[in-house]
């Protein structure tokens, strides 16, 4: 299938990706946890008040994978879904909410298992009750909870969602349904600004927590030729977030609709989708294009043969790692450096995290597998992560 995949990106960038501060970090840093995904560093100030890291310390750091929530599909971060009223949203996130609960794929694409928060703040619980027994009967699953009423973001949304992810630390999902229901109320809530200020408050929330935000909204009246146009408000919502998802459908009876997805760490896709009337649940039917993908890199092939089930973890210097590493002729200082670039993908595709830290005897790395890996390469066009 030829590549011919629509480009949805608007011009302003997809997320925004602040200055990191610079200290002597480059050769102290494990980043092994899975919080705070994209917060600066705030370590070291200089005269003009202006916080910034070389180019070396920012390739002699380490920094934690940015995990999928449904492979090729949805990050960890802050995401819009984006649909006309009565097209089928509220559907899709309770589908969403149950398999990613469950740990089941969501059709082609695989997903990881863990606690979901469901905010259906335009919904009953009785309601809820009757639209996920048709979607799915009655099998339950305890790891997934339902809200129908939340604060909204300047009176105390995120000190809410702070107490649930403490009782479960295991959360991956957070959907609010809709965002409307959650931001303040005032006369210039339709300007740019205030847009970019509440999802960029959403965002630095799921960046702390390493969770997923996917926050519900309405697209406007008015026809575009760009579908992210058609975004209720202004840019600022989509230029704050890490990406959108936008529903759309020819005629409101029809029962296929196209599916857009842009995003900093997922390639730009369009599927096409079929809801079932009879259970009510959302079908792959095809996308436009074949996902992209990048080409088997030999070091990070060589890293991952290295560990099996039998020996998950291994430990040392990167003299020593060379020195197990068949057909890789690099240098010490450069390895370490690659794996660093690296370790994003060094988990996500092979299941293996990378930690790197200097002792008084010098440097140690350490490998350790974690999970089967298996996730398809993304292109890493925007993918910069700064994170900390």
């Amino acid at each position: 299938m030829t590549d011919n995949r629509k480009t949805t990106v608007p011009g302003a960038s997809v997320g925004a990706d602040a200055v990191q501060s610079s200290s002597k970090i480059n050769t102290n840093i494990i980043t092994n946890s899975d919080k705070q995904i994209n917060l600066q560093a705030a370590k070291k100030s200089n005269n003009f008040g202006l916080n910034t890291i070389s180019m070396t310390e920012l390739y002699d750091t380490v920094y934690p994978p940015r995990k999928p929530i449904v492979n090729d599909l949805l990050y960890s971060g802050t995401y819009l879904f984006v649909g006309a009223p009565k097209v089928g949203k509220s559907f899709f996130m309770g589908q969403l909410a149950y398999h990613v609960a469950m740990g089941l794929p969501l059709w082609e694409y695989e997903v990881h298992q863990g606690t979901v928060l469901y905010l259906a703040l335009e919904d009953d619980y009785a309601r809820l009750q009757r639209r996920l027994s048709r979607m799915f009967g009655v099998e339950e699953t305890n790891n997934l909870y339902f809200a129908t009423q939340a604060k909204s973001v300047s009176e105390g949304l995120d000190q809410q969602l702070e107490g649930f992810i403490r009782e479960h630390p295991d959360v991956r999902l957070i959907i609010i349904d809709t965002l409307q229901k959650v931001r303040e109320i005032g006369g210039d809530r339709y300007s740019y600004a205030s847009d970019y200020e509440i999802v960029t408050k959403l965002k630095t929330f799921s960046d702390r927590y390493g969770i997923c935000l996917l926050v519900v909204h309405h697209t406007r009246k008015m026809e575009a030729e760009d579908s992210f146009d058609m975004i209720s408000g202004t840019n600022g919502l989509l230029g704050a977030a890490d990406g959108a998802f936008i529903m759309q459908k020819k005629r409101r009876t029809d029962n296929t609709a196209l599916l857009d997805i842009v995003g900093r760490d997922q390639p730009d896709q369009e599927l096409t989708l079929e809801f079932d009337r009879e259970r009510c649940v959302w079908k792959f039917q095809g996308a436009e294009t074949e996902l992209w993908k990048l080409p088997p890199d030999p070091l990070l092939e060589a890293v991952a043969k290295m560990l099996s089930p039998e020996q998950p973890e291994w430990s040392g210097t990167p003299t020593e790692l060379l020195e197990r590493l068949s057909g890789v002729s690099i240098q010490a200082n450069i390895l370490t450096r690659k794996l660093n670039v690296s370790a994003d993908r060094l988990y996500n595709d092979y299941g293996i995290r990378y930690e790197s830290k200097r002792t008084h005897e010098g440097r140690v790395v350490k490998l350790t597998l974690e999970n089967s890996g298996g996730v398809t390469i993304r292109d890493g066009c925007d993918g910069i992560f700064a994170t900390m």
